[in-house]
Parts: C-alpha cells; sequence; structure tokens
C-alpha cells in the first residue's frame, strides 16, 4: 500500500506515499480506504488529518493506470470521497506543495482544508482533453463561485494558494499556515477544535451554486470558448459541466451530468491524442541504453559560435536560466547586430510586462562578446551555430579543439549535416553531439540531440537534462542526413512541390494543410524559415548524389532572390515589416511556365488528397526511421513534429494519428497515390515496418 496510517495522540494521520507526485492509484486508494477504516474503529481517535509525504499532497489519478484494470478496481476515488463526506469524525486535508487534479477533488471532499503558502493549486485535466471527473466541476464553483472555476477548469491554470485563500468568499480553504513546516502542527491542531463540536461536518456539496446572470454569462463563455477551442471538445465539455453544477437540481445530477461528458472526452480522438502526448513527452527523457543514474557533467558557462539568429537564440536560452554565456563571431558588426537583435527581444518583452527590467539587465550582464576563441578556453559546453556547411564546420571544430579545455562538450546547430563526421574532425569525437534548436530558438520547445556513433552516454545524460533546464522537449535522433524532423520534411516538401506541378497552388496547399490543423502549411514554412536554406541543401545533395539534378519551381523561385520573409518576397509576396502572405503573381506565372515546359496539363486536387499525401508521406518516413533505429520510439517522431513542426496537438503527431486513421487504410491511400500518373511508385511503396504491423493488425505505438 502507498497510504500510511499513524496516529498522533487522538488524531489519525494518513499519509499519502506514492511518489513523485502522490497519484492515486490502486495501492494508494486502498491505503486511503483501510486508513479511514482503522480510524473509525479506534474509540481513541477523534479526527482524522490527510496529508501526502515529500514534494506533493496529491498529483491527482494515476494516469499510467488509465486503460489498465487497476483504473476501475475498487475501491474507487468516487466512494472514497463519498465516504469522507459522510464520515463521523472531522476529516482535514493537510495541502503543502502541489494539489491537482484528483487530489484537489479529494480535498474537497474532505471537512476542512488547511493549505501550506507556496501550494500549487489546479484542476489541470483540460490539457489531457479531459475534464475532473470526481466532481472538480461541482465542488469547485461552491468554494471559489463560478466564474473564479470556470477560469481555473477551461485553463486548467495554477494558481497560488496564497491568491486563493484571499479570494474574497472563497470557502476552498479554512486556514491558511503560518509556513510550510507548521502546517501538520496546524492541521492537527485544527483538526481536534473541529473534533471539539458536535457533528456533522460541513460538505462542500450542500453548499449553493448559482450564478446572478447565470443564462447571460454562460451564453458568453460558450462563445468565447467554442471560438478559442474549435479543435477542442474538452474546454466546452467542462464548460458545460461547471454550468450543469449551476442549473441542476440536485448535486446527484450535476455529478451525473459530469460523468456523462468526461465520458464523452474520454472515447474522444482529441483525448487520446492529448494522453498520448502526455506520455510521449515523458518516455522521450529515457534512452534505452542511458542509465537514469548515468553521472553527467557540470555545464556552469556556455560558449555559442555565430550570433546570427540561431547563435542569438540560442544564447537567450541559456541567459534566461542564468547560465553565462560568451558570444563569439569573426566580425566586430555582425557581433555588434546580434547584440543589438537580442537587446531588442528583451526589451520587447519589458515593454509587454513580461520581463522585468532589472531581470533584463541580469540577463545581460551574464554575456560577454568576443571576437577571440581564447574565450572559450573554459566554458563546459560551446555550441557552434554558423553556416550549414560542412567546410565551414569543420574550420570550427578543429579550433574548438585546439582551444577548449579537457572535458568541454562540443555540440553542433546543424540540421541536416553528419554529426559523425564533424566529431571525427576532432580528437575527441565522444564530447561531440547535435544540438538541433529550431528557429526562433528562444521560442520553439524542440531540442533534436543528435547522437553520433561515438558520442559518450555522459554526455547525452548531460545534455538532456540540460534541455530540460533550459525549458526545452529534447528528443534523441541518430544520424542520417536531416535526422528525424527535417529528413521527414523533406519528402512532405517533396509531395507539396509536386501537387503544385501538378495543379495545385501554394495557397491551396497551405490552407488544405492549416485546415487539417497544422500552424503553418508548407510553402509559408519554407518562407519564414528562408528559400535560400532549402536551396543550399538542395544543392548539396544533388551534389551527393541524393536527388537528381532537375530544376524545380522552387529553384527557379529562389532564382529571382526570393528567399521568403527575409527578401519580403518567396512563395508569397509580403508587405515591408509584414508577415502576412499574398498570393504572388510572379510565382503564378513561374508554375505556368514551368507546366506549360514539361507539358503538365494542370488537375484538379482536393483538399483531402493534400492532406493525405502530406501526412502520409512523413508516415512512410517515419516508420522507415524506426526501422533504421534512428528513432527509438514512434512516440519521440510524433513529440519532434508537435514542438517543432506544427502538427496539430489534437491529432497526435503523424505516427498516433497513422494509428487513429488505421495503418490499413494508410498503406491502401499510399498504393493509390503510387498509380497517379506523376508518382514515383517507390515514393510511395509502404515502409517494410507498416507491411508488417498492417499484417499482424497492430499500430506504431
Amino acid at each position: 500500500m502507498t497510504a500510511e496510517y499513524k496516529v498522533n495522540g487522538d488524531v489519525a494521520v494518513i499519509t499519502l506515499k506514492n511518489p513523485p507526485v502522490n497519484g492515486l492509484s490502486y495501492a494508494t486508494r486502498l491505503g486511503i480506504s483501510k486508513g479511514l477504516d482503522q480510524a473509525l474503529e479506534d474509540a481513541n481517535v477523534k479526527a482524522v488529518v490527510i496529508t501526502g509525504e515529500g514534494k506533493a499532497f496529491c498529483g491527482g489519478a494515476d494516469i499510467t493506470e488509465f486503460g489498465t484494470a487497476n483504473a476501475g478496481k475498487q475501491p474507487g476515488l468516487h466512494p472514497i470521497m463519498r465516504t469522507i463526506e459522510l464520515f463521523p469524525k472531522p476529516v482535514v486535508a493537510a495541502i503543502h506543495s502541489v494539489v491537482m487534479g484528483g487530489g484537489l477533488e479529494l480535498a474537497l471532499s474532505c471537512h476542512y482544508r488547511v493549505v501550506a503558502p507556496g501550494t500549487q493549486v489546479a484542476l489541470p485535466e483540460v490539457k489531457l482533453g479531459l475534464l475532473p471527473g470526481a466532481g472538480g466541476t461541482q465542488r469547485l464553483p461552491r468554494v471559489l463561485g463560478v466564474e473564479a472555476a470556470v477560469n481555473m477548469i477551461v485553463n486548467g491554470s495554477i494558481v497560488p494558494s496564497e491568491v486563493l485563500a484571499k479570494a474574497p468568499g472563497q470557502k476552498l480553504f479554512d486556514k491558511l499556515t503560518a509556513t510550510a513546516a507548521s502546517l501538520m502542527d496546524e492541521a492537527t491542531a485544527f483538526a481536534r477544535e473541529a473534533a471539539a463540536k458536535p457533528g456533522p461536518y460541513p460538505m462542500v456539496r450542500d453548499l449553493p451554486c448559482k450564478h446572478p446572470q447565470g443564462e447571460a454569462y454562460f451564453g458568453f463563455a460558450e462563445q468565447m470558448v467554442g471560438g478559442m477551442a474549435k479543435n477542442l471538445p474538452a474546454p466546452m465539455n467542462n464548460l458545460l459541466a461547471v454550468k450543469a453544477a449551476t442549473t441542476s437540481a440536485t448535486f446527484d445530477e450535476g455529478m451525473r451530468r459530469e460523468r456523462e461528458l468526461f465520458e464523452q472526452l474520454m472515447a474522444s480522438p482529441e483525448s487520446r491524442a492529448l494522453r498520448h502526448l502526455f506520455f510521449a513527452e515523458r518516455a522521450a527523457a529515457k534512452i534505452p541504453d542511458v542509465p537514469s543514474d548515468t553521472p553527467v557533467r557540470e555545464i556552469k558557462s556556455v560558449g555559442v559560435i555565430g550570433a546570427g539568429t540561431m547563435g542569438g537564440g540560442i544564447t537567450m536560452n541559456f541567459l534566461n536560466v542564468g547560465i553565462p554565456v560568451s558570444i563569439l563571431e569573426t566580425k566586430q558588426e555582425a557581433l555588434d547586430k546580434g547584440l543589438a537583435t537580442i537587446r531588442k527581444n528583451y526589451e520587447a518583452q519589458v515593454k509587454k510586462g513580461k520581463l522585468k527590467p532589472e531581470v533584463y539587465e541580469q540577463r545581460m550582464a551574464l554575456l560577454t562578446p568576443t571576437l577571440d576563441y581564447a574565450a572559450l578556453k573554459d566554458v563546459d559546453l560551446v555550441i557552434e551555430a554558423v553556416f550549414e556547411d560542412l567546410g565551414v564546420k569543420e574550420t570550427v571544430f578543429k579550433k574548438l579543439d585546439e582551444v577548449c579545455k579537457p572535458g568541454a562538450i562540443l555540440a553542433s546547430n546543424t540540421s541536416t549535416l553528419d554529426v559523425n563526421k564533424i566529431a571525427d574532425f576532432t580528437k575527441r569525437p565522444q564530447d561531440v553531439v547535435g544540438l538541433h534548436f529550431f528557429s526562433p530558438a528562444n521560442v520553439m520547445k524542440l531540442l533534436e540531440v543528435v547522437r553520433g556513433d561515438k558520442t559518450g552516454k555522459d554526455v547525452l545524460a548531460t545534455v538532456m537534462k540540460l534541455g530540460k533546464t533550459i525549458k526545452k522537449t529534447a528528443v534523441v535522433s541518430g544520424v542520417c542526413d536531416g535526422f528525424i524532423g527535417n529528413r521527414m520534411v523533406a519528402k512532405y516538401s517533396a509531395q507539396a512541390h509536386l501537387m503544385m506541378e501538378e495543379g495545385a497552388t501554394p495557397q491551396q496547399v497551405d490552407k488544405a494543410i492549416e485546415k487539417f490543423g497544422f500552424a503553418m502549411g508548407p510553402f509559408r514554412m519554407g518562407d519564414l524559415a528562408g528559400g535560400d536554406i532549402g536551396w543550399a541543401i538542395r544543392k548539396r545533395r544533388i551534389a551527393e548524389g541524393l536527388l537528381p539534378n532537375v530544376p524545380s519551381i522552387a529553384d527557379k523561385v529562389c532564382e529571382l532572390g526570393r528567399f521568403g520573409q527575409k527578401t519580403s518576397a518567396g512563395f508569397y509576396d509580403y508587405a515591408p515589416g509584414q508577415r502576412d502572405p499574398i498570393p504572388s503573381a510572379v510565382v503564378g506565372q513561374i508554375i505556368d511556365d514551368y507546366r506549360k515546359e514539361h507539358g503538365i496539363t494542370p488537375r484538379k486536387i482536393s483538399d483531402d488528397e493534400i492532406v493525405q499525401r502530406l501526412v502520409f508521406a512523413l508516415v512512410n518516413e517515419g516508420a522507415r526511421i524506426l526501422e533504421e533505429g534512428i528513432a527509438s520510439k514512434s512516440s519521440d517522431i510524433d513529440m519532434i513534429y508537435l514542438t517543432g513542426y506544427g502538427f496539430p496537438m489534437f491529432r497526435g503527431g503523424p505516427m498516433h494519428y497513422a494509428g487513429e486513421v488505421g495503418l490499413y487504410n494508410v498503406q491502401e491511400a499510399m498504393k493509390r497515390f503510387a498509380r497517379n500518373p506523376k508518382a514515383d511508385p517507390k515514393f510511395w511503396e509502404p515502409a517494410p515496418l507498416i507491411q508488417k504491423l498492417v499484417a499482424e493488425g497492430k499500430t506504431f505505438s
């Protein structure tokens, strides 16, 4: 059992002991239930205190039990909560550190709640595509008021205990303790005082729940939530459940409505996708052959080579968490420009009130600009962010090998190049790793960690830990051209350009995939990243024999100096200083001329075909990446696409989405696309892994 029962004089204390957040697993629920039975049978016990050991009161349901036999095993949370409500002795929740989800619902079933300052309070189920299914939507509005409860529940936001304890009219907390250390003493004293009074003891369910302008308020709220969460049913279901708390004739009727809305969400593909994301993010941190106790190197200072867009963005990540950075450029003008951009980014945050001026100055004080490699001799980690050319990388890494101290980690921000070749430019390949940040590097959450053949396990463990420190989702990739993300996106982009040749326009392709849920279509994404980058990669791949030397529409666009937003012209036109894409007559003419030159009669392409060809191109290449061991699990591929490429969260990533569609259906679609007169049948040959899984009736997961 993961709940401990002890008696302190005349007060029984039930302590949840299920680290790290005391999740309400079957064993924990059983321990609470047995503890209540013991307290009931002991005539000397006058009151009960429920608390949690370690760094949480209770973080909620044990999500690892979802879909398992233990999830429905009795005692369930609902019966335990009802037992607490009807308990003949007062039950006090002694809350500290973290109280979320089912943990907050458990506390709301107690007669009284004593809370320590600094406690994080939330009902975050909406972030898993669910709603609080143990009465959270019915009880929280009774103790906080309808509008405050709606804001917490629909947004899943975390609110400090001090804020809630001081809210006018709140009945959530009966006492805010003086300090966190005094919680148990104060809660025990409170329980004894409560026991001195006759029962029955107060139940949240008995409190009234009304809004003075309920119809108007919920009408407005439904419009707002419907507009903001159109692809996600959970926010609306959460709102409707709270509404039921205000309109139901009885508490139990409201609970029945909550259960109905919860079950709708539990069965929804959107919730399955968000739950998959929850597990995938945690699984990404686990590398099969690198144990969790692998020693890590200390990173107290960082060097960044290159003060351009990427180098500046990378630098900000470390300054933001208090790690000093030495940033190196070859020319003073480039260095000054890079520093000015960093300052401008921080000043924009100050202007918006997101950053205090003194914090901005503290961060800038951690930054040392330099033109001399010798300034990097004592740093613990160096990240190069120079031009994507192997010859340039060779010069940089040979110099780093000379000047950096033994044990320093040498990292490349390359997006496509061979990390093994880069490592071999040094005499310490075990210290070399790829750290592929995504632009803008100070905003984008993904960090693709590229593991070379000789990269040390301690280096991997160190950079994975560091990724967490700088608030990135770090995902490991093996070495291949483009790694996981860009190798797959090359196939996605190839289909986008092929459909443009066949009859679609760039705006039709972009609009179709954006309607599917992507943040940005392939042509808008190319314009944002810079057409010159893709052009340089295509030239390299042609030179290496990886692509045929056939001029494309994209090449013709680049030959005109149309490199995207940076030149105010790419596949779209852009007004100076604006990011809104404008359909381009110039590009329209290039497309028409290309079709005539190659004897292509344009055909009508449906939005469904656009979406399927783009997404299934990703899926097929993802399957090959899994076969080759470049990715260790399909969920890592999903994490890369969800956090770095704008794949819609509510669809769970390309590999998860393929499972939702059914791999048999994906395979049949590929066979259909292979019959297209313009298609390369080899491109659409289903990966052996897909064929195998279809034959076995399985999915990637």
